[in-house]
């Protein structure tokens, strides 16, 4: 799981080509300070490219048993000690941290390397001198995987607000296309025609709440939330509509405190689950739809009786899958649906505005 976390953010040909390129150079000046510092003179160029040849095999072993741990560390500290809230423990941390995983690496590296072929100098100063170069050449590899870390943070945080504002977009754009639906529009109409005809006070009122509907539209397509209370008469607007058309073959009922029309739920959530059930239900007089709508702790439940048409067909549950996506857009909890006892059910999350979380503080 880890690994899986570090490759995340730095695939292994990444991590080879860094540790390849801090190794040669760690031992290109390691080798030359010490040949004229007399500390370990160099025969020729052929000597120099054995001691190149052997010190970068030995610094690229130490260096990914360097970096696995650096990265874990830096990972573990992000999730404990971020930046943003505690920087001068962060520094604190990460600075021993790095300092002891140079030291236990270099202090493993240097007996196996001593082992293969034994040093010629006092053990104990290659021991001394070793740590030193580790806990350097450390701090600069810590440094720059921490910066590396961040650019790939940063860059994926960009690229997922931007896929993120793109999906957004086209579930609005979801939403608003089955709002303005042709057959909503289609048999909508055809009822406001009867009515002209017949009861000119109902036609009235019945292009009073239309009027309401698209209004609530436009007015919340760019919104991510909507009050309960503003959901709740979008839905009696609707379903007044639909009762023009069904007469008291649709009947439905809501049970919901005051308290909870301030909570909010992404808009035109109810009309998803509404239509849904409208859609997809037989709904006469021998078969009348019942609709109730009522709360469960944190959830807004609807729930209708099951009486399938048989022509419907296979939904696609576009509705929902989009409904789900909205949600993620405000709350960690997701919408639930499920068939319980001849009756389907919706499971509407309610959460709360920074209003109301800022008074509960």
């Amino acid at each position: 799981m880890v690994f899986k976390q570090i490759h995340k953010f730095f695939s292994f040909s990444r991590l080879l080509k860094f540790i390849l390129g801090i190794a040669i150079f760690t031992q290109i000046v390691v080798i030359t300070y010490n040949h004229f510092s007399g500390f370990y003179v160099l025969d020729d160029f052929q000597h120099f490219l054995i001691r190149l040849f052997r010190g970068t095999l030995y610094s690229m072993v130490g260096g990914f048993l360097i970096a696995y741990p650096d990265l874990m560390a830096i990972l573990y500290l992000n999730k404990k000690f971020p930046w943003s809230k505690n920087l001068f423990i962060r520094i604190f941390l990460q600075f021993i941290a790095t300092i002891v995983i140079a030291v236990i690496i270099s202090l493993a590296v240097t007996l196996f390397a001593n082992w293969i072929s034994p040093y010629t100098e006092e053990f104990s100063v290659v021991l001394l001198y070793n740590a030193l170069i580790y806990c350097v050449v450390n701090l600069l590899i810590m440094s720059v995987l921490e910066g590396w870390s961040y650019f790939i943070e940063s860059r994926q945080a960009k690229q997922e607000a931007k896929n993120l504002q793109e999906e957004l977009t086209q579930v609005k754009f979801e939403v608003l296309k089955s709002q303005i639906n042709p057959h909503f529009m289609f048999n909508s109409l055809n009822v406001l025609s009867g009515l002209i005809s017949s009861d000119v006070k109902k036609a009235q009122q019945f292009i009073d709440e239309f009027s309401q509907i698209y209004r609530y539209v436009l007015e919340t397509i760019e919104q991510p939330v909507a009050t309960l209370g503003k959901e709740l008469d979008f839905m009696r607007s609707y379903l007044f509509l639909q009762q023009i058309r069904y007469g008291d073959t649709l009947m439905f009922s809501v049970r919901i405190p005051s308290e909870l029309l301030t909570k909010v739920l992404p808009p035109l959530s109810l009309q998803v689950v509404l239509e849904n059930a409208i859609k997809h239900n037989i709904i006469n007089k021998a078969k009348p739809l019942q609709i109730d709508i009522y709360n469960e702790d944190i959830y807004l439940i609807v729930k209708n009786n099951i009486q399938s048409k048989i022509s419907s067909g296979i939904s696609t549950g576009l509705g929902q899958k989009n409904l789900v996506k909205r949600y993620a857009l405000i709350s960690k909890i997701e919408p639930v649906f499920y068939v319980e006892t001849n009756h389907y059910i919706a499971k509407l999350p309610l959460t709360e505005t920074e209003d109301d979380e800022s008074s509960n503080r």
